[in-house]
């Protein structure tokens, strides 16, 4: 067992439950989905990102690519939040909460995949 192959695994299925935590809840209730869930979706999804520029293969181009999905879906989810909050000042009404929490829907899409190409590779690489 490689524990760097270990770690690169821990981050790809982490990235995904952690946005899945996020994810989950009713849409448009704010209360159903906290700020620092959204947070350390970002940060581990980023963490992700950085272990997959090592990959030289093609499945590694392609889990490089659903990773910078995610990290692009979650940091607008991101701004859209600090732009109702602190800027126009609305809060988190049921529109704009159902937006950020489709956002993370669409970035744990990207992470699914992810995590289905690295059991597809894992399986490949034992045969």
């Amino acid at each position: 067992m490689h524990p760097e192959k270990v770690v690169f695994a821990f981050f790809i299925v982490f990235a995904f439950t952690i946005n899945f935590a996020f994810f989950v809840g009713e849409i448009s209730d704010p209360d159903h989905h906290h700020v620092y869930e959204l947070f350390a979706a970002i940060v581990v999804n980023l963490v992700a990102t950085v272990l997959k520029f090592g990959e030289r293969s093609q499945i590694g181009a392609v889990l490089l690519a659903t990773s910078l999905v995610a990290d692009l879906q979650l940091i607008i989810a991101a701004l859209i939040w600090a732009w109702a909050v602190h800027i126009a000042g609305v809060g988190l009404t049921p529109g704009i909460t159902a937006s950020i929490v489709s956002l993370a829907g669409a970035a744990m899409m990207a992470n699914i995949i992810s995590v289905v190409l690295l059991v597809i590779d894992t399986v490949r690489f034992n045969r």
